[in-house]
């Protein structure tokens, strides 16, 4: 079964070096995203935009928009990306060099950190991104849940934020990062209403191989469990792993533990395409 991975990280963040020498064990390098898609079968991955500055790390208000990867210094021809927008430093300069970017035909999308930086989804700075994301046919991915940094704010990343983005703006597709977790029984409601609004399944676990399979078969995950249960629209979720956090093959093994087998070439397959028209080329589709 080909495979796309429709959320993880390229870019050159302390902390993603950090977790993938402590934490998930993962060579975190292009050379280590190429070695294990090869070994996974994933054969497209799309990045998150996002850079960090010296002085702040990440988040960080003073990163430029639009916030690209930069790992390494080329991209692997396997990797496409949505470009980051950092809502401090959204001018109109910046305004159209986003516009700019999103014409390129690596960039398939466009992702807004809710929670990291302490805005709301339907806040006013937002409205000119999801003008250039209608106007160019683009999606939009929200962060939503957990943020992986303490000075995140959580009321910002909640799920139920996004459901009046999505109703103001029929014309977008977005998707919702980690299904809103922890809060993913929210995040089911408002993709189950919302036919404008899709969720990806990564960054539930942090870790290596025997700590994702460690979770599998406990509680841990039953809150996820009854989530998609409740949602049953295995046509709008979309796998995706955030690595660096965890091994691609462990986080492919638990999602397949999680979905019913019957939606697994949708779920790991055919949603990424339908959210994201732009990766066709690059799958000869």
């Amino acid at each position: 079964m080909k495979i796309i991975d429709a959320h993880l990280h390229f870019s050159n963040i302390n902390s993603f070096f950090q977790t993938a020498d402590e934490m998930s064990k993962v060579n975190y390098s292009s050379e280590g995203i190429v070695k294990e898609f090869e070994d996974a079968n994933v054969v497209l991955g799309i990045a998150m935009g996002l850079t960090e500055t010296s002085n702040q790390g990440f988040p960080s208000k003073y990163a430029q928009t639009p916030m690209g990867i930069d790992l390494s210094s080329s991209i692997p021809p396997s990797i496409v990306y949505c470009a980051g927008v950092n809502p401090y430093t959204l001018t109109k300069e910046s305004l159209r060099m986003l516009e700019k970017e999103v014409q390129k035909p690596h960039v398939v999308g466009i992702k807004i950190y809710l929670g990291y930086y302490p805005f709301y989804a339907y806040d006013d700075v937002y409205k000119p991104v999801y003008k250039i994301a209608a106007k160019y046919g683009l999606p939009v991915v929200f962060h939503t849940g957990d943020t992986y940094s303490e000075r995140g704010l959580l009321k910002y990343s909640h799920p139920l934020t996004l459901d009046e983005v999505a109703v103001e703006h029929r014309d977008v597709t977005f998707m919702m990062a980690h299904f809103g977790d922890p809060w993913v029984l929210d995040g089911a409601e408002v993709v189950y209403k919302n036919s404008n609004m899709y969720a990806d399944l990564s960054g539930w676990l942090v870790g290596t191989k025997q700590d994702i399979e460690k979770h599998v078969n406990s509680n841990f995950l039953d809150h996820i469990r009854h989530a998609l249960t409740f949602c049953d629209r295995y046509d709008k979720l979309l796998f995706g792993t955030d690595w660096p956090l965890a091994p691609i093959q462990a986080y492919i093994d638990l999602v397949k533990e999680l979905v019913p087998e019957q939606h697994h070439k949708d779920v790991f397959y055919h949603n990424a395409i339908k959210v994201f028209p732009k990766i066709k080329p690059f799958l000869n589709v």
